[in-house]
């Protein structure tokens, strides 16, 4: 039977440390992915299951960050490579919750236009209060995400920023300001392009309502108002989901590539 053989002066603790320093240091940097990336920061998921996909991750990314560099030894060093980690992989995982912050928002806002806010419920996605169309939009993003296989192209995304910021590295500060710039820029804008349709027609049956309560006072506006504003909110949503199905692909890849720019600090 062939024995394993060491180099000379390498020991197994020794080895064994280092592969599992580099698997921290690349833990830190996926961790973030399940609390802000769409899908994976869904509370649906256990914290036991989310915990070993992102061992998983760091497992089979682990060897490709660690190539080419020395992991530092001494605990202070270690530390602050950690602290970089942590915070390039907040910055990514911000790049692609910006998406899912945007339809969330978009629906929000489509819930108190047509009245569903009244009855908002807790979405069981996400853990905070959605009402019905919030829930609609969250659930019809996230199917588009595991169609498109958004996971692998997260992942993949991940292992290229191995390539613009290696261990031990950590982008421009301001190229992260660009980054929180350009998020707090893309929700409110790509909330309006998911819903822009179904709001303006929703606001337009609230102005001729409005001229129906001047024209005919005795008739009750709001009775007849809210179910006609709801069937022609719930029409315009079934007509308009394929284009957000498409929107939503280009939107998350383009920032996807958003994300690997600011942190290559393009």
């Amino acid at each position: 039977m062939q024995q394993l053989q060491l180099p000379d002066g390498l020991q197994l603790p020794e080895l064994a440390g280092t592969h599992v320093l580099a698997f921290v240091l690349v833990l830190a940097r996926v961790g973030p992915l399940f609390v802000l990336a769409p899908v994976l920061s869904s509370s649906i998921l256990i914290a036991r299951a989310k915990f070993l996909a992102a061992a998983a991750f760091a497992v089979a990314l682990a060897p490709i960050a660690a190539r080419s560099y020395a992991i530092p030894q001494d605990p202070i060093g270690f530390a602050g490579a950690l602290v970089q980690e942590i915070g390039v992989g907040i910055a990514f995982a911000l790049a692609l919750g910006v998406l899912l912050a945007a339809v969330q928002a978009g629906a929000s806002l489509l819930d108190t236009l047509v009245g569903f806010s009244f009855g908002a419920l807790v979405d069981p996605l996400t853990g905070v209060q959605a009402a019905v169309l919030g829930q609609i939009y969250t659930m019809f993003a996230l199917m588009i995400f595991v169609l498109m296989n958004g996971v692998e192209l997260m992942v993949t995304g991940l292992a290229k920023s191995y390539e613009l910021v290696p261990l031990g590295t950590f982008p421009t500060a301001g190229a992260l300001g660009r980054l929180a710039l350009d998020a707090c820029a893309t929700v409110p804008i790509m909330a309006l392009e998911l819903i822009g349709p179904v709001m303006i027609a929703v606001v337009l049956a609230d102005g001729a309502f409005g001229l129906m309560a001047r024209a005919v006072p005795q008739m009750n506006v709001f009775v007849i108002g809210l179910p006609v504003k709801v069937i022609v909110a719930f029409a315009l949503v079934a007509a308009s989901l394929p284009f957000v199905g498409t929107h939503l692909e280009d939107g998350f890849q383009e920032q996807l590539v958003r994300g690997l720019q600011a942190l290559a600090g393009g």
